[in-house]
């Protein structure tokens, strides 16, 4: 469909406005998706992750989708604090998807940078001691920092806005960052480049530019 627009070249955070069902555009009509979240929580509920319940908000009935299978989200979750906390270069077998997935250091990094970007690891991170859950924020930033750039990795010593503030406020608290985080990070950069098929890979340079439109959301609120 991208490649169908070469008269009319559109940005990824275009893209994304037309493809999330968020907004609207007439001009667009053909290339808007209508009920994105709906349709993503009916194949959630059809997988049986989710679960449909009926709400009464004041006048009106309303469908939820509370979690229905919680292994699923501890699964996930676990994912994400062993990806986050591991303290060598070399990426952990439980923070990745099983074997035979395809791209599983490349989906792990999604993971951790779509829900660093809306702000929902705050739960995930409610068992972590007060320095540990700083560090991991601190390793999505320097993550996100490395994958929002085309070649990955290119956009090295740049921070996000993000970035910048927990560093101020990490400094004020008087911790510092060690090297295993930076050391991490690193393995996970040469486990991503192992997967690509090279820097000619548009799969992968389509990942980097979404990622860099969500490394841009913190300034904008």
């Amino acid at each position: 469909m991208m490649k169908g627009q070469q008269q009319e070249k559109l940005a990824i955070n275009s893209w994304i406005d037309l493809l999330s069902g968020e907004t609207w555009n007439v001009m667009k009509i053909g290339f808007q998706l209508k009920q994105v979240r709906e349709r993503l929580a009916k194949g959630l509920v059809d997988k049986g992750v989710l679960r449909t319940e009926k709400r009464n908000f004041l006048l009106f009935d309303m469908a939820t989708h509370p979690v229905a299978d919680v292994r699923t989200k501890d699964s996930i979750v676990s994912r994400v604090v062993s990806l986050l906390t591991v303290t060598t270069s070399t990426v952990p077998p439980q923070a990745l998807d099983k074997e035979g997935t395809q791209c599983r250091a490349m989906r792990a990094v999604c993971l951790v940078c779509a829900a660093y970007a809306a702000s929902v690891l705050d739960n995930a991170f409610g068992r972590l001691t007060y320095e540990d859950r700083e560090a991991a924020f601190q390793r999505c930033d320097e993550i996100l920092a490395e994958f929002a750039c085309w070649p990955f990795g290119s956009g090295s010593g740049t921070s996000t806005p993000g970035t910048r503030r927990r560093e101020a406020s990490r400094i004020g608290m008087g911790s510092v960052g060690g090297v295993s985080g930076r050391e991490a990070v690193l393995g996970l950069l040469q486990e991503v480049k192992k997967e690509a098929v090279g820097e000619e890979d548009l799969g992968f340079e389509l990942v980097a530019g979404v990622l860099e439109v969500l490394s841009k959301l913190d300034s904008l609120l």
